[in-house]
C-alpha cells in the first residue's frame, strides 16, 4: 500500500507542478505566458525532484514512471507483486495532478479560445515538432534510455540530494533531446493527463490527439527496457 500511495502522491505533484508550467507559460493572461524551453526544461526538472521527495517520503522508490517500474521488474531489479499498485500509483496520481491544473487556471482556460490562443493538450501530454511516425518513436526510445541509463547508475535516487540529481538530468534531457517530441519519457506523464484532458469539462478544450499517444507509450518503454538490459550486462 505504501508503495501506491506514494506514487500516488509523487505522480500527483509531479503533473501538478509540470502541466501547471505547461498552462502558465501556454493560456492567455498568465503571467508566464510565452515563456521559452529552457524555462519548460527547468520547472519540469524541479516537478520530478518535488515528486520524487514526496514519493520516497510516502514509502515508494520514487519511480513515478512505467518506463522505470516495468524494466526495472523486468531484470529482477523490482518484485513483480508491487508492479501493479505502481502503475495504478502513477496513472492515478497523473490524471488528479491534471485535473487540479484545470481547476487551478479554470479561468485562463475560459480566456483561451482555440489552439492559437494556447489551449490545446500539449498543455498536459507530448506532441512531436514534426510529425513522423518512426522517427518520433525513435526520438523517445532515445532520451527515454538516456534517462533510464544515467538513473539506473545512481542507486536509490530518493535519499539526500539524489532526487536533486535526478530533476537536473530531466533538464539537461529536456533541453538536449525533448524538443523534437516534447520528451514524454514517461507513459503515465503523459497518458494521466491526456485522458484528464480528454474527459474532464476543460473550458473551451480541444481533442487528446489519441492518435499520437502510442509514442509516448511505447517509445518510453522501449528505451527504459533497453537501459535496464545494458545496466544488466555491464
Amino acid at each position: 500500500m505504501d508503495g501506491f500511495i506514494g506514487e500516488f502522491f509523487g505522480t500527483m505533484i509531479l503533473i501538478l507542478l509540470g502541466a501547471g508550467t505547461g498552462a502558465s507559460i501556454s493560456l492567455n493572461k498568465a503571467y508566464a505566458k510565452g515563456q521559452g524551453w529552457l524555462f519548460v526544461c527547468i520547472s519540469w526538472g524541479m516537478a520530478v525532484t518535488m515528486g520524487v521527495y514526496v514519493a520516497g517520503a510516502l514509502g515508494s522508490d520514487g519511480h513515478l514512471n512505467p518506463a522505470v517500474t516495468i524494466p526495472f521488474a523486468l531484470f529482477g531489479m523490482f518484485p513483480w507483486s508491487e508492479v501493479l499498485p505502481y502503475l495504478a500509483g502513477q496513472f492515478l496520481g497523473a490524471f488528479v495532478g491534471a485535473a487540479l491544473v484545470i481547476i487551478q487556471f479554470a479561468p485562463h482556460f475560459k480566456e483561451s479560445k482555440g489552439e492559437e490562443s494556447g489551449n490545446s493538450v500539449g498543455i498536459f501530454a507530448t506532441r512531436p515538432a514534426i510529425k513522423s511516425s518512426l522517427f518520433n518513436f525513435i526520438s523517445e526510445v532515445i532520451a527515454t534510455f538516456a534517462f533510464v541509463f544515467i538513473l539506473v547508475n545512481l542507486g536509490n535516487f530518493t535519499v539526500g540530494l539524489k532526487p536533486f540529481i535526478v530533476g537536473m538530468l530531466i533538464v539537461v534531457i529536456g533541453s538536449a533531446l525533448g524538443s523534437t517530441t516534447g520528451f514524454a519519457i514517461n507513459p503515465a506523464r503523459d497518458w494521466g493527463p491526456r485522458l484528464a484532458y480528454t474527459l474532464l469539462p476543460v473550458p473551451n478544450g480541444g481533442s487528446g490527439e489519441w492518435w499520437y499517444s502510442w509514442v509516448p507509450m511505447c517509445g518510453p518503454l522501449v528505451g527504459g527496457a533497453i537501459a535496464v538490459g545494458l545496466k544488466t550486462i555491464l
